[in-house]
């Protein structure tokens, strides 16, 4: 009846994920208690979870990636707990079972559910808005999209109680993945989250590309439309192209564990080496599908914050187009180890050393923007220049590392860890904290407050020096990764500085929580309200509108026919212009089916981890029924009347005279240089 499920698949003898369990118990009763008793499950509903607004379901991705962040950091503390504490000969606190299952929990989580979910809602939130839309192409994918990858996230969060997770690392390598050496249910726990929140991505990629090729605002054209819209549309580019390769290739793993295939087993004419091409070009492009976006945040950020134009804009899309090109040539060094010949191995190590060039391009561009403007030293500045820095040794030692005799020694050890460590939280986790404190005012009406982000700046980028660079030094002393225990005294040391290093980002993430809750606490507060929309006289079209933005984004569709369309219009006092008259506005409308699709998938995943056929079957054909019934329906959406709109635009008008952004006798607006 219920396949491979009972009792034993609880470890109650498990003391840490007991305890866990009953705190997330604990915390999902506090919650549900709270939403019941101030009646907030219709708004939540209404306003949330049915919603298809671009900019609420950014803002639930966000939510999610914080959540995830929180749940991946702690794997991380407890891993280097373990090997600081598992030296000369002490087993430490883990059973290596375990060990081995947070470690591949930590690399799922913090790509797929954290890093992923970051960029997609920064994405979600900005660029419809970027580009003068009212909405993304397809409003109810993007909702969907949402919740296949909360299907994801409830299902990787499932395994910590019911059964286990994965013990082959992230990259989940047959024959480890197969059935022979994974009879457990973990590998398929991988396999579904996995798949789920895959499809949802690749959703995503299409649906974007869609809205920048068609809802661009008249008279945009692609080559003036901001950074941060073009690094996210490569993205989705790599996105489209690498995505369904993943999917493939689980798929394969899939049959080879249910259905006895040999797709990738020694036996029968299978090749686990298969695997290994299949997953990196999926895998090595996903790492610039996640510093893509990050590199688009700081091009805003240094622009708004040194109040000049981005030196070199056109150059900047071609750099993005040129690292997505060539991150596609890059994933084959994964072949170095693979008996290839010197000409191969030439091959792929320039390709892998050329992606450097356009970066090298973009940081120049960044500092040359810098050069003579007047760079405000706010948290977001400090992100980027911090990760200039990071960014610059990850560069490196990735460059280091696409020479194959130096990879040959060293790709098996610690330095590897620490390389990928150092661009992808020095490149893409600093990028979107930056735009998370950049877009923040724009999503909610006030600002963050500083001195708290700054604070978790600070701790965030020492505690990764502390942490990281030991492991360059343990990689050069020939530690190799996937370690559970050491024996090596030399190597103490440095794993006791690492760990040290790994407290100070705790401390750097606690900075951040209280930094919000400080930042709501004081939300009224005259220098925190900025619901005029544009706190840091930024340029481009996204801060014409309130904070949040109304529904509907844009009354009239603004005119963009040059880069900084707003700034601009501030400087020839067109800005902010009430036309003569309003037009009524289409919107869609809201929908559950994303909802009720999503949790019937989840039951869907639960039911294929667990050989439960008989749910598994009815949860399908649910979802499918469910999906044609709301392919079916004649829903045109509706019209916002035009009284809706002169009431939202006049409120909008009170508070831009209040801010002192309209002055009664408008006839020009200062540029961004005179007012600093």
């Amino acid at each position: 009846m219920f396949g491979k499920l009972s009792w034993e698949a609880v470890p109650f003898h498990e003391p840490i994920v007991m305890v866990t369990i009953a705190m997330i118990a604990l915390g999902g009763l506090a919650l549900f208690a709270a939403i019941t008793y101030f009646k907030k499950w219709t708004y939540l509903w209404t306003e949330w979870l049915t919603s298809v607004d671009h900019k609420k379901i950014g803002v639930m991705y966000i939510i999610v990636a914080m959540v995830m962040l929180l749940r991946g950091f702690a794997d991380a503390i407890m891993m280097r707990t373990q090997l600081a504490m598992a030296t000369e000969g002490s087993p430490g606190y883990l059973p290596p079972e375990h060990y081995d299952q947070i470690f591949t929990a930590h690399g799922v989580i913090m790509i797929i559910f954290m890093a992923m979910p970051f960029f997609t809602g920064l994405m979600n939130l900005a660029v419809p808005l970027q580009i003068g839309a009212r909405d993304v192409a397809f409003p109810f994918l993007n909702s969907l999209s949402f919740w296949l990858l909360v299907s994801g996230v409830v299902l990787i969060n499932l395994s910590l109680g019911v059964g286990e997770f994965a013990k082959t690392g992230w990259v989940a390598y047959p024959p480890l993945s197969g059935l022979q050496y994974s009879p457990g249910v973990g590998m398929d726990y991988y396999i579904w989250a996995l798949q789920l929140s895959g499809l949802g991505t690749t959703l995503t990629g299409v649906n974007f590309l869609a809205t920048v090729l068609k809802m661009r605002t008249p008279g945009m054209k692609l080559m003036d439309m901001p950074i941060f819209t073009w690094t996210c549309t490569w993205a989705n580019v790599l996105i489209v192209a690498s995505f369904p390769i993943l999917t493939a290739t689980l798929a394969l793993l899939t049959l080879d564990r249910y259905m006895d295939f040999h797709i990738f087993t020694n036996e029968l004419g299978g090749n686990p080496m298969m695997y290994v091409n299949l997953f990196w070009a999926w895998g090595h492009p996903e790492v610039y599908i996640l510093i893509l976006p990050a590199f688009g945040i700081f091009s805003e950020v240094i622009s708004a914050f040194t109040g000049k134009k981005l030196f070199g804009h056109h150059s900047m899309i071609y750099a993005s187009g040129a690292i997505s090109v060539l991150g596609f040539m890059v994933w084959l060094h994964h072949f170095f180890t693979m008996g290839s010949g010197a000409s191969v191995n030439a091959f792929f190590g320039l390709a892998t050393m050329l992606i450097s060039i356009p970066t090298g391009v973009k940081l120049f561009n960044w500092l040359f923007t810098i050069y003579q403007g007047r760079l405000r030293f706010t948290s977001q500045v400090l992100w980027t220049l911090g990760f200039m820095v990071t960014f610059a040794i990850g560069g490196m030692t990735g460059v280091l590392l696409a020479i194959p005799g130096a990879d040959f020694v060293l790709h098996n050890s610690l330095f590897v860890i620490a390389h990928f460590h150092n661009v992808i939280i020095g490149g893409a986790v600093f990028g979107y904290i930056a735009g998370f404190g950049f877009y923040f005012p724009k999503a909610f009406g006030f600002k963050l407050h500083e001195g708290w982000g700054k604070a978790a700046f600070w701790f965030w980028i020492s505690g990764f020096f502390v942490a990281f660079m030991p492991l360059y030094a343990l990689g050069f002393m020939g530690m190799t990764r996937r370690l559970n225990a050491t024996t090596n005294p030399e190597w103490v040391p440095y794993l006791y500085v690492a760990m040290f290093g790994a407290v100070m980002i705790a401390v750097g993430i606690a900075c951040q929580l209280i930094q919000l809750y400080v930042s709501v606490r004081d939300r009224n507060k005259p220098e925190n309200m900025c619901e005029h929309g544009d706190p840091w006289n930024a340029h481009t079209l996204e801060w014409s509108t309130s904070s949040p933005p109304p529904f509907y984004n844009f009354a009239v569709l603004p005119k963009a026919d040059c880069i900084d369309p707003f700034t601009e219009a501030k400087e020839n006092g067109t800005a902010y212009q009430a036309p003569a008259k309003y037009e009524p506005i289409h919107m869609p409308n809201n929908t559950a089916t994303g909802v009720v699709m999503g949790a019937l998938l989840t039951v869907f995943g639960f039911a294929m981890i667990w050989h439960i056929w008989w749910l598994a079957i009815a949860s399908l054909v649910g979802t499918v029924v469910y999906f044609v019934i709301h392919a079916a329906r004649d829903d045109q959406g509706y019209m916002v009347p035009v009284e809706t709109i002169e009431r939202i635009e006049a409120e909008q008008h009170k508070r831009l005279v209040a801010a002192g952004k309209i002055p009664a006798n408008a006839t020009r607006v200062e540029t961004s240089l005179e007012q600093a």
